[in-house]
């Protein structure tokens, strides 16, 4: 049986959390080795809880640490989205959500783990909170707009129009189709195309892990060589091979260990 099999076996609590007047859609893991700091998990531009799947119990057997994942507002369960996506979103949910979710589930000096918009949204706040965080590690992180992400995201679009795509993206969030468009919509829109965070990276003085596949169709290595180039303290990379954008799921066990030994070299 795999780790993430077994791991499966683990009691998930999935609960609403109100932040700011919106409901936020919670899982939480608790510790099995109080030690360790709590690990915060921040979810790709079409991610959820749920699409996490095995991963958080996965990370929890490893590590022992707690482990804590959110949906985003749009995403998942939590409450709708009003309003557009706007250039910025992740700049908001960084310097404004995420606090004060932290806050409210009384969390401390978390090791964010973040993927594709999760992973910039932790460089992001990195590099802009005034508050302790143990370490990030950066799964395929967005650091500026290639080419690359934009046909990948043109693809994805074709896709959710002409393929059952709506259909499966419906088991993970509550209206799917609002979800894909706001994410969608504003990574073509042309104002997004100056988007660049690289000015967050030198604020950056906690440890960092960039993570990313060898064929990764979203962006290039030019993204974790930024992260390890600019930001402000110790910073190292794993490139996976046989990888796409997502780490987590097409390299589980290569990306648990990477994470588990960071972690351990925290510790140290």
């Amino acid at each position: 049986m795999s780790e993430l099999s077994q791991a499966s076996r683990i009691s998930q609590e999935v609960q609403a959390v109100t932040v700011n007047g919106v409901s936020l859609e919670t899982l939480r893991i608790p510790a099995t080795e109080p030690n360790k700091p709590p690990l915060v998990l921040l979810h790709e531009g079409l991610g959820s809880v749920a699409m996490w799947r095995d991963f958080p119990s996965a990370l929890a057997e490893r590590t022992g640490a707690e482990v804590i994942a959110y949906s985003r507002r749009g995403y998942g369960q939590s409450s709708p989205r009003p309003e557009s996506f706007t250039v910025d979103y992740m700049h908001r949910e960084a310097l404004e959500v995420l606090p004060s979710l932290l806050t409210a589930l009384d969390i401390t000096n978390p090791l964010l783990i973040g993927h594709s918009d999760g992973g910039s949204i932790a460089l992001i706040a990195g590099g802009g909170l005034e508050m302790a965080f143990a370490g990030l590690v950066v799964m395929a992180p967005h650091v500026f707009v290639e080419d690359l992400s934009i046909t990948s995201i043109e693809a994805a679009k074709i896709a959710f129009e002409t393929t059952n795509l709506p259909e499966k993206l419906g088991r993970y969030h509550r209206d799917a189709a609002h979800t894909f468009g706001g994410w969608n919509d504003i990574w073509l829109h042309p104002d997004f195309r100056s988007w660049n965070i690289e000015a967050s990276l030198p604020g950056i003085t906690c440890p960092v892990l960039a993570i990313q596949g060898a064929d990764d169709q979203y962006g290039t290595l030019a993204q974790i060589d930024s992260v390890v180039d600019h930001t402000g303290g110790r910073s190292s990379k794993a490139i996976l091979a046989d990888c796409g954008h997502s780490p987590h799921r097409d390299q589980p066990e290569a990306t648990l260990s990477a994470i588990s030994d960071f972690l351990e070299t925290l510790s140290a």
